[in-house]
């Protein structure tokens, strides 16, 4: 049980710094977002220099996205484990299907739109030429705000994500330690 408690701790601490960095990314790459006083106009063209934004963006993706990944791999193999068990133990029914439910929906919506929307402002932060902006030869800045509203839906995915780790994790564990009491009262009774 103890190497359990710690594998939880582990897991849960990867996936909550995971979560920190990819926040932390996020406002800062708010901070060094292009401003429109950086836009320089030659007549109908537009340039703009690359932003330090673009880093704190791709570092804001990548912690998220494995973070989701570590936290529905759990889910994942623990929802297979319970059902390969659950055939040899009536008592491992969820009991609370509806929150685990919730927080996987809420975590992939948020997921989903933390991805676009941190994707879209990254993409928007890297040097766009004269003639050569960032869609149809026009320039383009992220917006006041985007990256923040991006690492609070950073935080609702890793949130939930989280919620729905431990929760697994301890259905597991209660499910081990209810069909380890069963086999143990079985060899008593054989005794």
């Amino acid at each position: 049980m103890e190497k359990h408690q710690y594998g939880l701790v582990l897991t849960v601490s990867v996936i909550a710094s995971l979560g920190v960095v990819s926040f932390v990314s996020c406002i800062a790459a708010e901070k060094r977002r292009t401003r429109e006083d950086e836009l320089k106009l030659v007549g109908s063209l537009c340039k703009l220099p690359e932003s330090h934004a673009f880093g704190f963006g791709i570092a804001a993706l990548i912690c998220l996205i494995i973070a989701q990944t570590i936290g529905n791999s759990i889910v994942i193999r623990s929802y297979f484990c319970s059902r390969e068990k659950k055939s040899s133990s009536s008592n491992s029914k969820d009991k609370h299907p509806m929150i685990s439910i919730a927080l996987l929906f809420i975590s992939w919506i948020s997921f989903v739109m933390a991805v676009t929307l941190i994707g879209t402002a990254t993409s928007m932060s890297r040097k766009q030429s004269y003639g050569e902006g960032w869609l149809d030869g026009e320039c383009y800045l992220v917006k006041k705000g985007v990256y923040i509203g991006s690492g609070i839906l950073v935080l609702t995915s890793v949130g939930s994500t989280l919620g729905l780790a431990i929760a697994t994790m301890r259905k597991r564990q209660v499910d081990q330690d209810i069909n380890a009491g069963g086999e143990q009262s079985k060899l008593n009774t054989k005794l």
